[in-house]
């Protein structure tokens, strides 16, 4: 009679007689990925809103304003200063075009250099411009969107990094504080059975729930937006498995001498949101200081995170693993030794 053997067939059958632990685990992470693609699936860039300041001179004006109106990438307007003005403070137009009757060149920009839109818009202004003033036919442009470059690309390896953290956790860390507050561990002390055992059947059970989990979100990303795993099969496997060791590992350890629910539960919280904000997860870890990436590089979700887009999106294979490996291992090992040394039945 293996303990380990019974202690996880014991999780597996209180994990599948809860409906709402199924829900939370299968569906919703479907849900999210569903709702997430929708929300930023490719679609047409739409137009630069440009406004021309109405000047005394209305020839100059109005030859600005028709020049930029052959660009279709341009939606020009024609306004007073003040109004001009106004708009850009509120975000309603991108960039101005002020014309400078007399001077070299004739026109000047007003846009804010801290939006994105409003610097697309002073670029495809004077593209627009320049185009005119030379009279030079248009080159042929080709729009090319391939798989890999897409955000919903980007996006689907950070969510499945976000389940592995998630379920080692939460599935982990706070099973363990319920069983405590529940004095279930004080009825397990009294059975013959290893902590070691015990330990292991948690993370066992969770790293198979994980497994099914990430197997259901990759099936929907490639039916419903076409994402697969472009790399090596072998070594995608390798680093689920590793991340979902490792995860399991620090809830282990955040559950080992938690008392209360409130407890495990801030320790929980205190540990993943800082990772979902910091490790990129729904943007990247680059867009953090320099001074920071030191920190952001060290942790475990970002190295996961990065070698899932590396495999999936790259096609990156063995040569991958080092580093991910090394910072997982690290994380999951200290993690655990450290439960197995600090954990208290009661």
């Amino acid at each position: 009679m293996n303990p380990l053997w019974h202690l996880t067939l014991a999780r597996f059958r209180e994990f599948y007689r809860e409906p709402a632990a199924l829900f939370w685990v299968y569906g919703f992470p479907l849900i999210l990925a569903f709702v997430l693609g929708l929300a930023f699936s490719e679609k047409p860039v739409p137009a630069s809103n440009v406004d021309v300041v109405l000047d005394l001179n209305l020839e100059v004006a109005e030859s600005l304003r028709a020049k930029l109106a052959n660009d279709p990438a341009l939606k020009v307007a024609v306004n007073d200063e003040a109004t001009c003005l106004k708009r850009l403070r509120t975000s309603k137009t991108d960039a101005i075009v002020v014309p400078r009757p007399g001077s070299t060149p004739d026109h000047e920009y007003l846009f804010d250099a801290t939006r994105s839109e409003s610097v697309l818009a002073r670029n495809a202004a004077d593209r627009a411009l320049l185009r005119a003033a030379s009279q030079a036919p248009a080159p042929i442009e080709t729009p090319v969107t391939e798989p890999g470059g897409r955000y919903i690309d980007f996006l689907i390896p950070g969510l499945l990094g976000m389940n592995l953290l998630g379920g080692g956790l939460f599935g982990v860390g706070f099973a363990v504080g319920d069983m405590r507050v529940r004095k279930l561990l004080k009825r397990f002390q009294a059975t013959p059975m290893r902590r070691t055992d015990f330990m292991l059947s948690l993370m066992l059970s969770r790293l198979v729930f994980t497994l099914i989990d990430i197997a259901l979100l990759l099936g929907f990303a490639y039916l419903a937006f076409g994402v697969r795993v472009r790399g090596n099969p072998v070594v995608f496997a390798v680093l689920v498995a590793t991340g979902g060791a490792c995860f399991a590992g620090i809830g282990l350890l955040l559950g080992s001498r938690a008392r209360t629910m409130e407890t495990i539960a801030g320790l929980v919280n205190a540990v993943m949101l800082p990772m979902y904000v910091l490790s990129g997860v729904f943007f990247s870890a680059s867009r953090f200081p320099e001074e920071m990436q030191w920190f952001v590089q060290a942790l475990p979700l970002t190295a996961l995170n990065d070698a899932l887009r590396a495999v999936m999106n790259d096609g990156a294979s063995w040569e991958t693993l080092p580093y991910p490996m090394l910072i997982l291992g690290l994380w999951g090992t200290i993690s655990f030794a450290l439960a197995l040394r600090i954990f208290r039945w009661r």
